[in-house]
This record gives structure tokens, sequence and C-alpha cells, in this order.
């Protein structure tokens, strides 16, 4: 049985995770943000984990208990928050070449109790299984007093990145990809490019958030953090993004974003921009490829004829750029776990191509490094056993002092290489002038 207590007054939950944090530390913390607009209604926070299901490398380094797959389908009922890196897809699809992953592969987390933020009707709800527990966090959240987040200056070594050499590789590896378009090899690929930053100092990896969510609010971004004296890893996200989603009446729905236009502050130009989007033919061809890519996916684990798209091609716009969305849903089959479902769609389609093992050999060809949990997802398991997942775009790593942005384009046969470069920038410059 779960139990719920509401809390009387509205508190923000930036607010209430600091305040968490100085009292549990910042070890553990899971906290999946949100924007309050569609698709953000919810925002919720985990300190102090019950227990924590940890993955390092891929399966040609590691032994069986670290496969992120089989440790998911053992996971006990509960509340559960995590990450797993795109990487992990080494232990389904072993043929395939993969890079190495810096940090855990798979790291999720037990909140028990959890508290959870109504961003529209303006209520907090603190749920658990433990009548006691509950309370104690009630009674700890009305300890709370309201207060200014202090600011602290945060300085960031930006001397590693350079755009010349990015724009030159990122072009370069286009008009490959283009070659191999050209002879069939592949139809589409995601190509992303890394940008490294030095923190100057061992700052608190929520203060870095902070700074980050004060320009860049999204509807499936957060932040889960693995600071121990062993390890200090984690990942902050503004995704805009859901991967998976699973009710508990077994209906799924994934939304793939293709298409991308930069916002103006300009209202003519904005729409304009917008308008160019909707009607760009090279656009709607790559949104509706990924589409059918993942209609296959979940044609693996769905019902037959469940499977259905009620929106195609939406136009969706966030505070830095313009999107095309569709959304594709199914009803999974009664002998089918949410485990299976993710298995069956990973890595997620809008971020590899198609068809997708021959693209994802390609990306490990043609990018330097891994992408770790960049292009893998958040997951979030609720009490019911439902699941909700995004895709991690527009997000950072860190590990130890060093963090990792990054940014992709999704190249097709008419692609060219300037645009796409001019597109890359869109997304890659305010992930990195948000920590400016």
């Amino acid at each position: 049985m779960i139990h719920r207590e509401e809390l009387q007054n509205w508190i923000d939950p930036e607010k209430i995770a600091h305040y968490l944090s100085s009292i549990f530390g910042e070890e553990g913390l899971s906290w999946l943000d949100s924007d309050g607009n569609e698709n953000g209604e919810w925002s919720i926070i985990g300190v102090n984990p019950k227990s924590v299901i940890c993955c390092k490398g891929i399966r040609s380094s590691s032994s069986q208990k670290d496969n992120p797959f089989t440790q998911l389908k053992n996971i006990k009922e509960g509340f559960w928050i995590g990450w797993i890196s795109f990487e992990s897809a080494a232990w389904l699809e072993p043929k395939t070449s993969w890079h190495q992953n810096q940090i855990s592969s798979l790291w999720i987390a037990s909140y028990d109790p959890i508290i959870k933020f109504n961003l529209i009707e303006k209520k907090i709800i603190i749920e658990g299984s433990n009548k006691k527990k509950v309370l104690k966090y009630k009674n700890l959240l009305m300890k709370f007093k309201s207060q200014n987040i202090k600011s602290t200056k945060l300085e960031f070594d930006f001397s590693k990145i350079n755009m010349d050499v990015i724009s030159k590789t990122f072009q370069n590896n286009i008009l490959k990809i283009k070659k191999l378009i050209s002879k069939g090899d592949i139809f589409q690929i995601n190509i992303t490019t890394k940008c490294e930053i030095n923190t100057i100092k061992k700052y608190k990896i929520l203060n870095i958030y902070s700074k980050i969510r004060k320009n860049l609010r999204a509807p499936f971004g957060g932040i889960i953090i693995n600071n121990s004296k062993f390890k200090r890893e984690a990942v902050l996200s503004t995704s805009p993004e859901r991967f998976l989603k699973l009710d508990n009446q077994r209906y799924v729905e994934t939304r793939p974003i293709k298409g991308t236009r930069p916002r103006d502050t300009n209202k003519t130009i904005d729409n304009l921009n917008a308008i160019d989007l909707i009607t760009n033919e090279k656009d709607r061809a790559e949104n509706i490829m990924i589409v059918d890519l993942l209609r296959n996916d979940l044609g693996k684990v769905c019902e037959i004829g469940s499977i259905f798209v009620p929106e195609l091609l939406k136009l969706e716009s966030y505070l830095k750029v313009h999107h095309l969305t569709s959304v594709v849903r199914g009803r999974l089959k009664q002998n089918k776990t949410w485990v299976d479902l993710l298995s069956a769609c990973w890595p997620g389609g809008s971020i590899t191509g198609a068809p997708k093992l021959r693209s994802c050999q390609r990306i490990f060809e043609l990018e330097d490094s891994e992408r770790g949990p960049y292009c893998g997802s958040f997951l979030k398991i609720d009490w019911d056993g439902s699941f909700d997942s995004n895709i991690l775009i527009r997000s950072y790593v860190v590990n130890e002092q060093k963090i990792s942005t990054y940014a992709g384009c999704g190249i097709v046969s008419d692609s060219n290489a300037k645009n796409e470069y001019e597109e890359l920038k869109w997304k890659l410059l305010p992930l990195i002038n948000a920590l400016k």
C-alpha cells in the first residue's frame, strides 16, 4: 500500500532540491525536472536512496553482472529513477562495435518516500510505502523556510572548445555519410559532436544545474547524481524528447523529434522559421523515416494492430528552438514487460538512424568517443509499474571536474553540410552559453 500526504503550501522544486541536498547531501539525488507546459506537468525529487544498482563498462569488457538489461529485469517493486547509456546496446547487439563508457552505463536507485510536484496545479505530494517515513518527510518540508538560493559564482574553462575544428570535422563526416547513403549503405544517420568543459573548482553539481536551468527548461529534463568518495559523476538534462512511456493499462507512447529551427526574438522571423520547418521536405522525410523505424521497433513487443500514429509532424516550440515531433502509440503484449519494451527499441531511432544497426556501426566509426548517457535515457518506474523515459539530448555529463556536452543532426541524402553545421550550432551554443 502506498501512503500519500499533500503539503498545504507550494514551494518551488528547485528550492526543495537545494534544501534536501543540504540535509542528505548530493549523493544519490535525483530530480526529474520539467517546464510546466504540455507533457511537463510533473517534477519529481528523490533523495537518500533505499538501494542503488550500478553497472560499468560494456559487454566486451564486463561480466554478466554489468548487463544493465538483466539488472533492470531483476529490480524489485518500488519507485526507481536512473540513467542508462547509449552504449548499453552492446549487450543487445554484441556484433556491432561500441565505444567504452567512461562513467556508469547504468545507474538506478529506489526511493521511498518520493516527492512529486504538480507544476500546473501547484500541489506537492509525498508518497511512500511506510506511513511514518512519509509523515517524517512531510514534517521536514513543513520546516522549510523560503529563502533565495545563494548565488555561487561558477567559473568554467572553455579553452578545449574550438568551433573551427568542430565545423571541419562535422562537415567532413557529413560528406562521408552522403557517400554511404548514395551507395545504399544507410538511409539516414544521426551524427553528433562532443565538447569538453572543465570546472575551475569542484562545485556542487546541483549549483551547476541551477545555473543551466535559468535559461534552458524542458519537459523531460533533470539531474541525477552519483557523487561518492570513490566517484563523481552526474547527468544533467534539458531534453524536450520523450522516448518511451508505458502506463498501467499497458499503453505505449513514443515521441520522436526530427527537424529543428532556431527561435528568434523578432516575431516575424520566428514565425518564418517555424513555417520553413513544417514545410521543409527534407525535415518532414527525416521525421517520417524515424516514425516508421519506431513503428517497427514497437511491433516487436506490441499487440498486432495496436500501433498507430495520432500526431505526425507536429510543431513544438521551446525557448531556443522549434522542433517537429510525431507521436506513435501501441499496446504492449500481455507477456511483455517494460524492460522488453526498452530492449526492443534500444537505442532510440531518433538518435541513431536507419537501418538502425548499420547506422550504429557507422556512428562508432565516425565519432571519436563514447556518447555515454548522452543519447541514452533517464528512466522512471512508478509504484504501479508504469514506466517513462526520455532521450538524453540537450544534456551534460559530469565526470570528476570535466563536463561534456553534445549536439547532433540527422543526415539524409539531400543534407547540405554547411546548413547542418548551422543547425548543430543552434543546438550546441545555447548549451555552452548556459554555463557562461
